[in-house]
């Protein structure tokens, strides 16, 4: 059996060839991409062989929360996936490969956290021996091959899309510096009392649409998006792109202020369609939240047909006491 090395990679000048780019959140595009976003530090975990090609690859992201109201400043580790494996061994390297980037962080951040892991059950064991505890959460993806989005809805909800794009709401991509602006202005806007929601700063959005003689057609790794009514920004979201896969990660909207156009579902309707119609595969929503008997934004988006999913996120926190309390609080 040959013998595997970790390497781990802050700088994008010094990674190395041969990495993967199937997969979107642990491609060297998305290092590139947090490279360039201040208060984001990425870590690029390789497994390599004696030939120094790369057999397994994971992206792990550190970022900077700080606030003056309420005071605090922390860093925290953010795994999205389990990364990418040229072999069928992936627990077992991915395990590898996370024992290596805890080693490194050490008592740096305050905590790690894994989440969108593809199978509910995966590393569970691995995760157990490195001190992670789960926190059950909730996933939501919408099938966009077997049937058109119009047939997984009730009649009272397209009816209530249908005249609201009669009344004249419209969803457009962000092509101008002035579109951005707007974007950026709801999205923080609609954030604002949400600390739990981080919001990169403008430099990671900016990627999304900053494409010389970009075309409807184009491949991209993501498209933000607003919507109006009557020249009033009342939405928008931006979904990014891995495969075959459309992922909805973040949107805000005037839910309160445009209540009688409904721009919460024309700005969740027109992400869906618009997936859609690129031919991609699935729709998921990236951070649904707790599985809560009863959670609004949850039965939201439902309603377009999606199919919720049981999922585990892993949480290890670098100061032992409290990550003991917190193990034994979310003991099952």
């Amino acid at each position: 059996m040959r013998e595997l090395k970790v390497k781990i990679y802050s700088s994008g000048d010094s990674l190395p060839k041969g990495l993967s780019d199937c997969n979107y959140f642990h491609s060297p595009r998305l290092f590139a991409l947090y490279e360039q976003t201040p208060r984001h530090k990425p870590y690029m975990v390789t497994l390599q062989d004696d030939d120094g090609q790369v057999v397994a690859q994971m992206l792990a992201l550190v970022r900077y929360r700080s606030s003056w109201l309420p005071p605090y400043y922390y860093k925290h580790c953010r795994i999205m996936g389990e990364g990418v494996y040229g072999t069928d061994d992936s627990p077992a390297l991915f395990d590898t490969m996370l024992k290596s980037l805890i080693a490194l962080l050490g008592r740096r951040v305050l905590y790690v956290e894994v989440s969108h892991l593809s199978n509910k059950m995966f590393g569970y064991r691995q995760l157990r021996q490195r001190e992670f505890f789960p926190v059950r959460w909730m996933s939501i993806h919408n099938s966009l091959h077997s049937r058109t989005p119009e047939e997984r809805i009730s009649a009272q909800l397209q009816r209530r899309i249908d005249a609201a794009y009669e009344r004249g709401v419209v969803t457009n991509e962000v092509r101008s510096e002035a579109d951005f602006k707007e974007f950026m202005r709801l999205l923080r806007h609609h954030n604002w009392f949400k600390p739990k929601r981080y919001i990169p700063a403008d430099e990671f959005f900016k990627h999304f649409w900053q494409k010389e003689e970009k075309t409807e057609d184009d491949s991209t790794e993501g498209r933000l998006f607003l919507t109006r009514f009557r020249n009033r920004i009342i939405g928008c979201s931006a979904v990014a792109y891995s495969g075959r896969q459309a992922y909805l990660w973040y949107a805000a909207y005037r839910r309160k202020s445009y209540v009688w156009v409904h721009p919460r579902e024309l700005t969740i309707w027109h992400a869906i369609k618009d997936s859609h119609r690129r031919g991609f595969e699935h729709i998921f929503f990236m951070d649904v939240g707790l599985p809560f008997r009863r959670n609004k934004f949850r039965e939201f988006i439902l309603r377009f047909g999606g199919k919720p999913v049981s999922t585990y996120r892993w949480f290890r926190f670098s100061i032992k006491w409290l990550n003991a309390l917190l193990t034994w609080i979310y003991r099952k």
